[in-house]
């Protein structure tokens, strides 16, 4: 897929004068649910109602989706309102019951783009549509799947594409439910800027009282705008009660927010953010020595351990540097998350040159 115009028309013809706003409930629970937050929503800056009709969950067991007839009330709502509306799809079968009941826009959720094989098959069933289809990016933290899903959709003749990013799972502590990783969906907007991006804060963050600050940071990366899940009595969802917020508190979020301009033309500004982007550039230099440096003397404690036998990994030393670093990182207000990640990278990187020392043939 080249880098073409066209994937944002969709979003220029909405003419927007804020951010694009998806707001509405984790599930359609009932009819009556569904309609009042629609018409909470109504004359909010929210311009597409969502709600998930099918809601497969981690284990059985959990409500599920209340299926077709949700698809009814989002066209009811529809029709009352006057809103767009949108749900996931995640079969054809899905995608032949919401074109049916003609939803607006489509997404693919995080446990559909991972499978190669069924977003082909959602593409096939899709081939050509006239609907907007926004993808989420994997669970995993995996661009090339996330741009892969993208493009077989394109393939497809689907020209109204965009892409929602709802942060990654891991296995390490985080105050969040899925990290956001930012730096995965600045690499997409590189690639492909004219790609419209949405921010999911509401999957990212797992908590309601994170979400405004996700989504003021989206916005400063220059996102498009958001799917924030709401509920008019959030605490009672059927799903995902924890991360939803009321119409009240997305209406307030919409005023607090803040859009920054993408470049500003003052002389003054630039001049200062130049000398600035100078002192980064010596600093950004002095890292790569000071990394180089360090490297060598990995190679020489690897030749150390291979003329002595001994292993590479010293699971003591280690921990050790790890809590060291953690704590002097505090002092210099750097975040333990931070801290973990630059360091794991280092030590991995470490040991890949020991490994080449020990493993080399003399």
């Amino acid at each position: 897929m080249k880098n073409k115009k066209e994937l944002r028309t969709w979003l220029d013809d909405m003419q927007l004068t804020h951010p694009l706003v998806i707001a509405g409930p984790c599930s359609a629970e009932t009819e009556e649910q569904l309609l009042k937050i629609a018409h909470q929503l109504k004359n909010t800056d929210a311009t597409v109602l969502r709600a998930g009709i099918w809601k497969p969950r981690t284990r059985p067991g959990n409500f599920e989706g209340v299926g077709e007839k949700g698809l009814q009330w989002l066209q009811k709502a529809k029709v009352e309102t006057g809103m767009m509306t949108a749900t996931e799809v995640a079969n054809p079968a899905h995608v032949e019951l919401a074109l049916k009941y003609d939803v607006d826009m489509l997404w693919l959720g995080a446990r559909t783009t991972v499978s190669p094989f069924i977003v082909q098959e959602i593409a096939d069933a899709l081939k050509g549509t006239d609907k907007i289809v926004l993808v989420k990016n994997p669970v995993n933290p995996d661009l090339p799947l996330w741009l892969g899903a993208v493009e077989r959709l394109y393939a497809s003749n689907i020209k109204k594409l965009g892409a929602i990013h709802r942060g990654f799972s891991t296995y390490e502590k985080s105050k969040y439910r899925n990290n956001p990783e930012w730096q995965i969906p600045i690499d997409l907007q590189n690639r492909f800027p004219d790609l419209p991006l949405i921010c999911d804060p509401s999957h990212i963050a797992g908590r309601r009282n994170l979400v405004f600050d996700i989504c003021q940071t989206a916005l400063d990366l220059n996102f498009n705008g958001f799917m924030v899940e709401t509920h008019y009595d959030p605490e009672n969802a059927w799903s995902d009660a924890k991360q939803q917020i009321t119409v009240d508190t997305l209406v307030q979020m919409m005023i607090d927010l803040k859009v920054r301009k993408k470049q500003h033309a003052s002389e003054d500004y630039l001049f200062e953010l130049n000398k600035l982007r100078a002192k980064i550039d010596v600093l950004d230099d002095k890292l790569l020595g000071l990394l180089g440096n360090r490297m060598k003397v990995a190679d020489s404690i690897g030749s150390l351990k291979k003329d002595n036998n001994v292993s590479i990994l010293q699971t003591s030393r280690w921990n050790e540097i790890l809590g060291k670093m953690i704590l002097q990182g505090e002092d210099k207000s750097l975040s333990e998350e931070f801290i973990l990640k630059i360091y794991k990278a280092i030590h991995q990187e470490s040991i890949n040159h020991q490994k080449k020392i020990i493993n080399k043939i003399d």
